[in-house]
């Protein structure tokens, strides 16, 4: 499971960050996609890599499959878990942008510099269940997707294709983003400010302290419950200014839906999930800012610290 916010330092730049939660890792590293790279797109649907992007993945056959992502150009996406939901193009559909499942963050990333740009898109593509081996079979997904702007949801399911306007800046699982979004309704009561005090018969009562109009934001691990309770703290935490308060800000936010070790099991298998790692794309600095479940000291790794057109992957 997944939770992932959007947010702005106010002066135009892009932060979006992301926990992804499962029961292990998939040997996952940062990967630089530089615009010298030569794509193996499926169905042609990244020709070429227009922007140069940086993000969270796996490598391969020597094909960048990203998690989450950002590019150049101040754009990023992250993918969420979808299943049940999730549901793609079995073969390409004619006189449409064919995109296979594993390339979609890298073809929004690679090819686009604004949300408004993917949205126009998107009118003409159909994401196809086409894997990149056997041995990955195509992750059920959705994604949200951001620039310093607005940010939007796109979810692939039986349906088709449909764009949702993320006007709350946050995505978890299933069920799909219009029901996280109608839920929210039912925690308009809740807030930051401080109780003031309740007359009951003659007795004046006050609150313990702090956080009382908190009561009702949910605390469990269930997809819904940390939609609201990721919604609650990005919409209320102060803007920030520097880079370094904009990633402190990411960072304390996801720690408030991030899961620990042996505290909710997956079905089936029994095995508990947690969070693996918390990744945030800085589109004012071109950074991918990165911790993990057992090191929690935050790392990074620019853009810039790489050769952004050259013609081979960096695996950092």
């Amino acid at each position: 499971m997944c939770t992932s916010i959007r947010f702005s330092d106010g002066n135009g730049h892009l932060y979006l960050a992301r926990n992804l939660d499962w029961t292990v890792g998939y040997g996952e590293r940062v990967v630089v996609t530089p615009t010298g790279y030569e794509t193996k797109s499926p169905f042609g649907a990244v020709p070429s890599i227009r922007h140069a992007v940086i993000g969270m993945g796996i490598v391969e056959e020597d094909t960048p499959l990203y998690f989450d992502c950002g590019n150049d150009a101040g754009l990023a996406v992250a993918g969420l878990n979808f299943p049940g939901y999730a549901s793609y193009a079995p073969e390409p559909v004619d006189g449409k942008t064919n995109v296979a499942a594993f390339e979609f963050p890298l073809w929004v990333a690679s090819q686009f510099t604004s949300v408004d740009e993917v949205e126009t898109a998107l009118g003409d593509v159909a994401i196809v269940d086409k894997p990149i081996n056997d041995t990955y079979p195509s992750s059920l997904l959705h994604w949200i997707i951001g620039d310093a702007t607005r940010a939007i949801v796109v979810e692939y399911t039986s349906e088709g294709m449909q764009v949702f306007e993320d006007d709350v800046d946050v995505l978890a699982n299933q069920p799909g983003f219009g029901w996280h979004h109608e839920n929210l309704r039912n925690y308009l009561n809740v807030g930051p400010e401080f109780l003031e005090d309740v007359v009951v018969g003659r007795a004046h009562l006050a609150a313990f302290g702090s956080g009382s109009r908190m009561r009702g934001v949910p605390g469990d691990y269930y997809s819904p419950s940390r939609f609201v309770r990721a919604a609650y703290v990005n919409s209320h935490y102060p803007d920030k200014t520097t880079e370094e308060e904009n990633v402190s800000r990411a960072f304390h936010t996801l720690q408030q839906v991030a899961m620990v070790d042996g505290s909710a099991a997956m079905g089936g298998s029994g095995e508990f999930e947690k969070t693996i790692y918390t990744g945030l794309f800085s589109g004012r600095t071109g950074t991918y800012y990165w911790n993990t479940y057992d090191d929690p000291a935050i790392q990074s790794v620019a853009l810039a610290d790489h050769e952004p057109d050259g013609s081979k992957l960096v695996i950092v």
